[in-house]
């Protein structure tokens, strides 16, 4: 039996309140709980990836403007704004959604600055879980977008994590997915293991038996095989950030996928909110390449598996470029082909 998902975060108790988080770190041996009640515990649980997944980071650290600000100090309150805000964001570098939540929550700061200080911490809060509600609609409107790309007894292979763990909803590409088996037209999906943090092997894998779908790990390396022997009929993945031209970043391997992909005639498919796109950037050249600690490599999960002293190069993320991208499925339509004008006449309307 589909059995009923613990929420990835949520705000308890009123301005004066905090943020629990489900700590992803954890899963899926235990579903284990984290409050977050500084602004330190929030940035060192975006950093240390308890909760990841870029709408999920967003919503964190607009939520995370409000601890914050709970604390008093001598500086004036637009002081300890800004430094809650420029703190925050030096949490991880490539997912747009967390720089998209935190200039929203700094608009709304402005707006509400003129007013009575005891006005701050509700306004901002009111703004956050406003923000939480939209990715919550954005998810399903993704999902519905993203449905008549899909055909009838779809085998469907994704990558890393993209479903109600790494956002306030169903997820991006994985709302795609919700969306395609609660119509009927699902039959399969294949999610590599997503290394070397293992996302689709401890997150999706996971989500997806919780929610009782037919589900298959494969490696990473097996997706090319996979694919030769005519199991997979289209790829979705979800994004971190995409540039003006549709270059789009995420998990590190998509790039890949998306070769393997175009190499045996597969549509590649990314599902992503809107908030994901960075329009002053012309391309993926200038999207920032987070680049993480070599022992997640030389030893997952805490198991070393490398000799002493090997030198690790563990890049985040990769950047795909647009020609390799079908269509990109957002809350408000879905781009095809993939081009700059597709990109800002959609997001315009």
């Amino acid at each position: 039996m589909p059995m009923q998902l613990p929420k990835t975060l949520q705000w308890i108790g009123g301005p004066d309140g905090f943020l629990r988080l489900l700590d992803q770190t954890q899963l899926p041996l235990k579903v284990v709980f984290k409050d977050c009640k500084t602004v330190e515990e929030v940035h060192e649980a975006i950093r240390s990836l308890r909760v990841r997944g870029a709408p999920a980071i967003g919503v964190a650290a607009a939520m995370g403007c409000v601890i914050g600000l709970q604390v008093e100090t001598q500086a004036s309150l637009e002081n300890r704004f800004l430094a809650v805000d420029q703190f925050l964001r030096t949490s991880r570098p490539t997912a747009v959604n967390l720089f998209w939540a935190l200039d929203r929550m700094g608009r709304k700061f402005q707006q509400i600055l003129p007013l009575k200080e005891e006005n701050v911490l509700p306004g901002l809060l009111q703004e956050a879980l406003e923000i939480e509600e939209e990715d919550r609609q954005m998810c399903l409107a993704i999902g519905l977008a993203g449905l008549e790309l899909v055909p009838d007894h779809a085998r469907i292979l994704t990558h890393c994590n993209t479903g109600s763990l790494a956002t306030a909803g169903r997820g991006t590409a994985l709302s795609v997915v919700f969306a395609a088996f609660d119509s009927g037209k699902l039959r399969q999906v294949f999610c590599d293991e997503t290394r070397p943090l293992f996302q689709g092997a401890r997150l999706t894998a996971w989500e997806l038996l919780q929610a009782g779908i037919p589900t298959t790990l494969i490696c990473d390396s097996m997706a090319a095989q996979v694919m030769k022997e005519g199991k997979v009929d289209l790829v979705i993945t979800g994004a971190d950030r995409i540039a003006a031209n549709g270059d789009s970043a995420n998990k590190i391997g998509t790039y890949g996928l998306a070769i393997l992909a175009r190499a045996h005639a597969l549509p590649f498919y990314i599902a992503a909110p809107s908030s994901t796109f960075d329009l002053s950037l012309a391309n993926g050249s200038g999207i920032p390449i987070e680049e993480r600690a070599p022992d997640e490599v030389t030893s997952p999960g805490g198991v070393q598996v490398a000799p002493e002293g090997i030198a690790v190069y563990n890049p985040a993320f990769d950047v795909t470029p647009a020609s390799l991208i079908s269509a990109i499925i957002t809350e408000k339509g879905v781009i095809r082909p993939v081009s700059e004008a597709a990109i800002r006449c959609l997001l315009a309307g």
